[in-house]
């Protein structure tokens, strides 16, 4: 009987997919009991590779971290939802030191994968590394840098004296970085450049040092392990390291020694002591100096654990398919239709099941904001995220229609590498010929304040930085200092933005302001999701649509995204200065003082202007009365788990 108890949701999930896979194959699929519009066709369900709210939305709903993003009290004079950090797969809050650094965890015996294995800390730690690791180019990775040992990790900086890994090329799989091949663990003792490293002049720094790094030699004092515990303290064997070789002997003082190749040498995660696993369910982090925000960001889709189980057998990207992945939050993925839906199940193994509401969920890959407006008439969809802002004014007369105050930011990336973008008064004209209020009364028509920085208002104790105001006359002066006098000779501009009608009113608003303002003729580009995501990182560009949502209440959430080499800065823009002032915010204790190198930070940016901010969201829903359970929130963030509908009966 107890064995039939145990099987029992999982019978029941078997039974549940096969009937599915039957009705999808015949055209029979039955409705969900919620669908929303979500947007473009989603790029990846790993919560390492996602940048996204598509796959946020989903991510949150089939992953759940060690915290998860909760209601916290009763909804605010404006409609507002406050929510806070709670207990997800922790049984509790973290236990915090004195000194805000250190936080200990307490895993919950009933957190379990879709799979029945429970989650355990070395989840996370493994997780965590994975996502860390240069190979699997997480954009996301600078968000575990308050860990000590996470940057270090991440971007392959080791010095001599460091406890380091080296990874050997004899994966199972040589084209997967997980699972890794045979790991070297042991004392880095000498760094030695390669006489073949690159002195092309040309070379940038960057690829310059990456040249030096692969063709160094790194000595190594190999130790002992002894049940898959490094002995550090015992004596070890003296190897030679390189990632790129030039000689297959290194001569060390009297000694001559084999050159190993290997994949790479990195600091040792585990040794560095960041991240540590007390038990099966008991996990410590280490951070470098007090973060308020720590909490929250445990609660942001990046940090989520993956199974590693189903990473190494599958690979990657091939883990994801509906048919692979375990995940461990309040659904699971059933099926997925290119360009039309990913269905969730309520996933019976979750350990707060009893209190998911609803089986089924679709997200529906509905870019059109015509299509999703009507879908919604039609009761074909149940919450609305993207509407016609030509139809604004008729929808909020409509009870139906949410609008709240949002921690979001509309603007536009520049690439200040492309001519004429390279010239700081090309940017400061740009952005002065842009009557940003006229393109929230006339084009956007929700409520949009114009912004004139960066960081969204409400955040406590910070006062934003201002950019150039609405000037046309200025904005002309400019033009011309910079030797375009009334456009003249100007290189060509295009603005590039993802498939979206909304972005395409606001690019063609912009295009005529600059043609009326500055004398300057604008092209217009769309692109797919996935594909406008790709060519932004790789900075194919010279004018990007942008906005971002808050990870954290906290300016430093929008601020750090332009430090130098950010994975998310992508307008090839750097500043030393801005750059230390974000790295002292990191690490200053005092909130006003921090406050301050914020301000000042953004006042850099503000007036260098890799970026031009056009406005402060407001966030804009739709949903049906009978859904229970749903409302604005700062950073549009909706635990769909907590929903529930209560149909009229027929």
């Amino acid at each position: 009987m107890q064995f039939w108890r145990k099987a029992f949701p999982y019978l029941m999930a078997l039974m549940a997919v096969a009937a599915v896979a039957w009705a999808v194959s015949f055209g029979t699929l039955p409705p969900a009991d919620f669908a929303w519009q979500n947007g473009d066709e989603i790029k990846t369900v790993d919560p390492a590779r996602a940048t996204g709210a598509p796959e946020g939305r989903i991510l949150d709903a089939v992953f759940e971290g060690l915290l998860r993003n909760a209601p916290a009290g009763p909804r605010q004079a404006n409609g507002i939802q406050p929510m806070a950090p709670k207990p997800g797969v922790a049984a509790a809050m973290p236990e915090i030191s004195d000194d805000g650094r250190v936080y200990t965890f307490q895993l919950r015996d009933d957190a379990r994968w879709t799979n029945g294995d429970p989650v355990t800390a070395d989840d996370f730690f493994w997780s965590w590394r994975r996502m860390l690791h240069p190979e699997t180019a997480s954009e996301y990775a600078y968000q575990l840098y308050y860990i000590v040992g996470a940057e270090q990790y991440n971007t392959a900086q080791v010095a001599e004296g460091d406890k380091v890994e080296v990874e050997l090329p004899d994966r199972p799989d040589p084209l997967q970085a997980f699972p890794r091949g045979t790991i070297r663990r042991g004392i880095l003792r000498r760094i030695v450049p390669a006489e073949s490293a690159s002195q092309d002049t040309d070379d940038s720094d960057a690829a310059a040092e990456e040249d030096a790094r692969r063709q160094a030699y790194y000595v190594v004092e190999v130790k002992p392990e002894v049940d898959g515990q490094v002995d550090w303290e015992a004596t070890g064997e003296t190897q030679v390291f390189s990632i790129e070789p030039a000689s297959t002997t290194f001569r060390d003082e009297e000694t001559q020694h084999d050159v190993q190749t290997c994949l790479h040498v990195l600091i040792d995660f585990e040794a560095a002591g960041g991240v540590r696993v007390l038990g099966p369910k008991q996990l410590q982090i280490t951070l470098k100096n007090r973060t308020a925000y720590f909490n929250s960001l445990l609660a942001f889709y990046p940090l989520y654990p993956v199974n590693r189980q189903c990473v190494e057998q599958y690979g990657s990207p091939y883990w994801t398919k509906p048919d692979h992945i375990v995940s461990n939050g309040p659904y699971r993925i059933q099926f997925r239709r290119i360009r039309d839906r990913v269905r969730l199940i309520k996933n019976e193994t979750y350990w707060d099941a009893d209190n998911v509401h609803l089986e089924t969920l679709d997200a529906m890959a509905v870019k059109s904001q015509t299509t999703a407006l009507n879908m919604y008439l039609k009761g074909q969809l149940d919450w609305a995220t993207d509407v016609p802002q030509t139809m604004i004014p008729e929808l909020k007369k409509r009870d139906d229609f949410l609008v709240a105050p949002a921690l979001i930011t509309y603007f536009y990336r520049l690439n200040v590498d492309r001519p004429p973008l390279d010239k700081v008064l090309v940017r400061r004209a740009l952005n002065m010929a842009m009557d940003k209020q006229a393109l929230c009364d006339y084009v956007a028509k929700a409520g949009q304040q114009p912004a004139r920085g960066l960081v969204p208002p409400g955040m406590a104790g910070y006062e934003g930085a201002l950019a150039g105001e609405f000037n046309v006359t200025r904005a002309r002066e400019l033009l011309a200092e910079a030797g375009y006098p009334g456009g003249r000779g100007l290189p060509r501009i295009e603005i590039l933005y993802n498939t979206s009608e909304g972005h395409q009113a606001i690019a063609e608003a912009i295009q005529q302001q600059w043609k009326n303002n500055l004398g300057i003729d604008v092209e217009l580009r769309n692109m797919e999701w996935g594909v406008y995501l790709d060519t932004v990182s790789k900075t194919n560009f010279t004018v990007a649509r942008a906005g971002w949502i808050g990870d954290y209440p906290d300016p430093n959430t929008f601020l750090d995204m332009f430090v130098t080499g950010g994975p998310q800065n992508n307008t090839n823009w750097s500043n030393a200065q801005y750059d230390r002032l974000i790295e002292q915010a990191a690490s200053e204790p005092d909130a006003e003082q921090r406050m301050q190198l914020l301000r000042e930070a953004e006042t850099i940016l503000m007036d260098e202007l890799p970026i031009i901010p056009i406005y402060f969201y407001v966030s804009i829903n739709m949903v049906h009365p009978e859904v229970q359970g749903f409302a604005p929130t700062l950073q549009d963030v909706h635990p769909l788990m907590n929903l529930r509908i209560d149909r009229p009966s027929l």
